[in-house]
């Protein structure tokens, strides 16, 4: 089973056990979170895409660490103007582990409640 999920802005393939990287969101190491802007969840073949989002399916994980990833120089240079800078960047990310993906259960017709 995987799921494609956006998380701040990005889009990520995930599945049950893996480690991910993501832009740097809000909590604390240990704790879990809920995303339920799932886009995609395939699950046993069967692949369910939401318009735009799937309803009810929610991907749950858990904050493993912070940090700060490899810096990035910026240079700019105008030709014949004297015009050099140079900058740094280094973005911070968040290390998650999906620990579940879970989506709604849609309800058959033998299901259903008959009202007397």
């Amino acid at each position: 089973m995987y799921a494609i999920v956006n998380i701040a802005g990005k889009q990520f393939k995930v599945s049950k056990g893996d480690s991910i990287r993501v832009p740097k969101i809000d909590g604390e190491v240990g704790k879990d979170v809920v995303f339920d802007n799932v886009l995609l969840v395939s699950d046993k073949g069967k692949i369910t895409v939401g318009q735009p989002v799937v309803s009810g399916a929610k991907i749950k994980a858990q904050i493993d660490a912070f940090g700060r990833d490899k810096k990035v120089i910026v240079f700019k240079k105008k030709r014949r103007k004297g015009y050099r800078v140079t900058r740094g960047h280094r973005q911070d990310f968040t290390e998650l582990t999906i620990k579940s993906i879970s989506q709604a259960r849609k309800k058959k017709a033998g299901d259903e409640e008959n009202g007397a």
